[in-house]
C-alpha cells in the first residue's frame, strides 16, 4: 500500500450521499451538545469524510465484519464504519460524547441504528467481561483513531485480553506510528515495537494531514495495519503462551530500560545463570538488535533454567 499523504477530499456529492459528518456538522454538533475539544482526553476530531472513508478502506471491514472503536468523539469514523454495513460498538470514555453519539447515528444514518452501540468506558479497563458482545472466538477488528497519549497501550491492553481481535487499522501520532512498525536496528526501534510484535505483524500504510482534524494538531498522524500471527491454541497451550509472554516482556522492558547497556549488563540481575548460551544469544549485543523470536528465546531459557534452580533448591 502507498504510503501517502491525505488531505481534505470530500466533494459536496460525496457527503450528501454518504451521510457523513462534514466541519460544519462536526461543529453544529459539538455546539448542541456543549462539547469542546479537551486535551485531557487527547481530543482531535476527524472533519473530512474522505479520510474517514479511507481507514475503513485501508481497514478491509464490510457488512461480514464485527468492529470495535475506540475514542469515537463526534461520530466521524463511526459514521463511516457503519456505511460498510459492519456491526460495531464505540468505547468513549468522555460521557457527553458517549450520550451524544447514538443520536448521531439517528440522526446521519437510522438504517444503522441496529448495528450500533456505544459504551461509555475508559479503553484500559475493558475486557471480555465488560464487554460481552467480544467475548468468545468471533473474530473482530479495531479500527479507530486513537489518542495520541494512550495509544500505544490501549494496542496492547486490548490484544492481551482479546485473543479474537484478529486485526486493526489505526490512525496515531506519526512518530507513535513509526515505533509500532520499527524493524530491529534502527534508532525508533523499542519496548512498542518488540511487544506488538509478539501478537502479529504492524506495518505504516499512510500518512495524515493535520488539515482533516478540528482542532488541527501540531504534529501528523499516520495509519497502522496490523494482523494477528500468533495463535495459543488450547487452554494448557494458552495458559503456556500467557506465562511466556510476561516473561519475555519482562526482558524487553529491562532491556531496554538501559537501552546503550549490553544485554549482559541489562539483564545480568534478571536472568538465571546460563541463559544466554542456553538461548544462543550473544551477550554483548544489545536490546535494539534483537527480533521479538530472539526475546522469546531468551524468556523460554529464563524460566527453563528457573525452574531448574527452583527443583535443585526444594
Amino acid at each position: 500500500m502507498n504510503d501517502v499523504t491525505t488531505e481534505p477530499t470530500a466533494t459536496a456529492e460525496e457527503s450528501a450521499s454518504g451521510h457523513l459528518l462534514g466541519a460544519a456538522d462536526i461543529r453544529r454538533i459539538a455546539a448542541e451538545a456543549g462539547v469542546s475539544p479537551t486535551k485531557k482526553f487527547g481530543q482531535n476530531f476527524v472533519i473530512d469524510p474522505g479520510t474517514v472513508r479511507r481507514i475503513v478502506r485501508e481497514a478491509h471491514v464490510g457488512p461480514e465484519s464485527h468492529v470495535l472503536e475506540v475514542g469515537p468523539g463526534l461520530g466521524s469514523l463511526t459514521l463511516a464504519i457503519l456505511e460498510s454495513g459492519a456491526r460495531m460498538t464505540a468505547v468513549e470514555i468522555d460521557p457527553p460524547l458517549a450520550e451524544r453519539l447514538p443520536d448521531t447515528i439517528a440522526a446521519f444514518m437510522p438504517e444503522a441504528v441496529d448495528r450500533f452501540a456505544v459504551v461509555n468506558r475508559d479503553a484500559l479497563t475493558v475486557d471480555p467481561a465488560n464487554l460481552p458482545d467480544f467475548a468468545g472466538d468471533e473474530p473482530f477488528t479495531l479500527v479507530a483513531n486513537l489518542p495520541y497519549n494512550v495509544a500505544t497501550p490501549i494496542i496492547l491492553t486490548l490484544l492481551e485480553r482479546f485473543a479474537n481481535l484478529e486485526s486493526f487499522l489505526v490512525m496515531v501520532q506519526k512518530e507513535v506510528a513509526d515505533r509500532l512498525a520499527a524493524t530491529p536496528g534502527s534508532k525508533i526501534y523499542g519496548t512498542p515495537s518488540v511487544k506488538l510484535a509478539w501478537y502479529g505483524e504492524a506495518s505504516r500504510v499512510g500518512t495524515i494531514g493535520r488539515n482533516v482534524f478540528w482542532p488541527a494538531p501540531n504534529v501528523d498522524s499516520a495509519l497502522v495495519a496490523f494482523t494477528r500471527t500468533r495463535h495459543d491454541g488450547d487452554a494448557d497451550a494458552a495458559a503456556h503462551a500467557e506465562s511466556l509472554r510476561k516473561e519475555t516482556f519482562r526482558l524487553i522492558d529491562a532491556a531496554f530500560g538501559q537501552r546503550r547497556k549490553t544485554l549482559h549488563a541489562a539483564l545480568k540481575k534478571t536472568v538465571p545463570a546460563g541463559t544466554f548460551e542456553a538461548a544462543g544469544i550473544d551477550p554483548t549485543r544489545r536490546g535494539e538488535t534483537l527480533t521479538i523470536g530472539e526475546f522469546t528465546a531468551l524468556a523460554e531459557a529464563s524460566l527453563r533454567l528457573g525452574d531448574a534452580d527452583a527443583e535443585e533448591r526444594s
